[in-house]
């Protein structure tokens, strides 16, 4: 358990300090919901809603790859954007 979140659950991915974007934060989802948690601040940031049925999520270098039931989906966070 890191700063209160499960980073064995498949909802729950940590950003890797200098792998390009988003180091040392935790991403999550949580009622459809994509969030950036910054663990000094302990805020939690809102960068994708509207997630149907997600499985599983994990991230590579810029890229948030969010695997749902029907649909696999990308968010970019340099440009905060599905690509």
């Amino acid at each position: 358990m890191t700063h209160g979140f499960d980073l064995a659950s498949p909802l729950v991915c940590e950003g890797i300090v200098g792998d390009g974007c988003g180091g040392g934060r935790i991403f999550f989802i949580k009622d459809e919901t994509l969030y950036a948690h910054d663990p000094i601040t302990k805020e939690n940031v809102t960068l994708l809603t509207n997630i149907k049925m997600p499985k599983k999520i994990s991230k590579k270098a810029c890229d948030i790859f969010i695997k749902c039931e029907d649909q696999d989906m990308v968010f970019n966070l340099s440009s905060m954007k599905l690509v």
